[in-house]
């Protein structure tokens, strides 16, 4: 069975990166059938905030990505204690003292050297008086995952293909700071053993993670998941871009955009596939393939989902979002604004040409007399605007502008706005009749 995660820190808002991340995990399991666990990173006490795990759930929720089950790390902190021994007693976890001064000279003058800036092993070098000295002096060990430097770490990469890294060329991790706290490596590698991970699907910024954890994996006897590394999200100027840190749910529902939007826009984006305004998850799960992801940078570009956006809302059946609409908007009045509305919200605004109070404005003499005419020509048929214009048209000559702008001004107030065809019947007889009446006499 398939199972898969999504593993955020609740030490901020997703963002649409992340969302994207959860999206294709969610996307992966779905189709194969299986498990999408949402996996709360939250090892990190000093940072991690109640009030972000919660928007993290809200914020799945309204994309509709829900998780088959959750887990917490900070409930788990007792199997990593019992894996950390495991390993150290295996000699594969080492004690190391070293001060990020000396850490960072090191560096620089491997640098200088020409050499690989990896850390050079130099506290396996220590003897137990050694270390005994320095913790006498004070100075606690930060601790480091010992990679084999026998075999070359490869696997098959489900985006990125044959991946091969040189051990030797790869610093030993630090899984554990000096005051005890975890990092990321060792309790996400053992959260995967334990919870069945099959299949790891993330950031390409996490290759390097990858080879150590592969070797972790192996050091704890456990099957190796299938990893796949997709392309990271930039800016349509092909630049990473801080903007794309801020832009979270938030924001999304803010500018009225759908969540089935953000769905059709990420599902797609980095892949061979064309980003399309589809609203059908069942669709997107059929042609959801990591054969089709590529290597390139995958540009995220605000336009290509407004316009999508825009698209899935002029396509959404009233049912779909009578709960949203103003009151008294009835199927006839989502149907006459939906061509005019770039998003949901916006069909209040329009609303108002049926309500009222419209905006006044001033008519020349010719038209005022028009508009008188208008009134009284106005009849209540099955299409009264039909017959209205039809009726004026022969008995004033008027066509064109001259015919139909003075009697949308006059009825709603503006020079541009949904078919009158269908405003009108909803505007009704009366209303009708009264703005017109008004119009002339102003």
């Amino acid at each position: 069975m398939t199972t898969t995660r999504f593993a955020p820190s609740p030490t901020g808002r997703l963002h649409v990166g992340n969302i994207r991340t959860a999206l294709h995990n969610w996307m992966l399991t779905r189709k194969a059938g299986g498990d999408f666990i949402l996996r709360i990173d939250d090892t990190d006490a000093a940072r991690s905030k109640e009030e972000y795990v919660e928007a993290i759930r809200t914020d799945l929720a309204w994309l509709g990505l829900e998780a088959d089950r959750e887990e917490r790390q900070s409930e788990r902190l007792g199997k990593y204690e019992t894996a950390f021994e495991a390993l150290r007693e295996a000699g594969r976890i080492y004690p190391a003292y070293e001060t990020q001064q000396e850490l960072e000279l090191k560096r620089k003058v491997l640098l200088g050297r020409g050499l690989p800036p990896i850390y050079d092993r130099g506290a396996l070098e220590l003897t137990e008086a050694a270390r005994a000295a320095k913790e006498a002096e004070g100075i606690a060990p930060h601790w480091r995952f010992k990679l084999d430097h026998d075999e070359p770490i490869v696997w098959e990469d489900g985006v990125r293909g044959a991946v091969k890294f040189d051990a030797k060329l790869v610093s030993d991790p630090v899984i554990r700071r000096a005051d005890g706290s975890w990092l990321y490596m060792l309790p996400s590698t053992v959260d995967d053993i334990d919870m069945g991970v099959t299949q790891v699907l993330r950031g390409e910024d996490h290759v390097s993670n990858t080879a150590v954890q592969i070797q972790m994996f192996t050091a704890m006897d456990a099957a190796v998941p299938a990893f796949a590394h997709e392309a990271l999200l930039v800016g349509k100027e092909g630049k990473l871009s801080k903007r794309l840190g801020s832009l979270g749910c938030d924001s999304f529902r803010e500018r009225g955009i759908e969540p089935e939007a953000i769905i059709a826009v990420l599902a797609r984006l980095g892949t061979s596939l064309p980003v399309e305004p589809i609203g059908d998850r069942a669709a997107l799960l059929e042609t959801f393939d990591l054969s089709t992801f590529g290597r390139a940078p995958a540009k995220f570009d605000d336009a290509d989902l407004e316009r999508i956006n825009t698209a899935l809302v002029h396509a959404m059946p009233y049912h779909a979002v009578k709960e949203r609409l103003p009151d008294g908007m009835d199927e006839a009045g989502w149907h006459a604004v939906q061509p005019n509305i770039l998003t949901v919200g916006e069909a209040a605004e329009w609303w108002r040409l049926v309500t009222g109070p419209i905006e006044k404005v001033q008519f020349s003499e010719e038209d005022r007399a028009y508009l008188g005419e208008a009134a009284s020509a106005l009849q209540w048929t099955d299409d009264p605007w039909a017959t209205l214009t039809s009726s004026l048209k022969e008995s004033t000559g008027r066509k064109g502008k001259t015919l139909f702008l003075p009697l949308r001004l006059a009825l709603t107030g503006m020079n541009h706005g949904p078919d009158m065809g269908e405003l009108l019947p909803l505007i009704g007889e009366g209303e009708a009749r009264a703005r017109l009446e008004r119009a002339a006499a102003a």
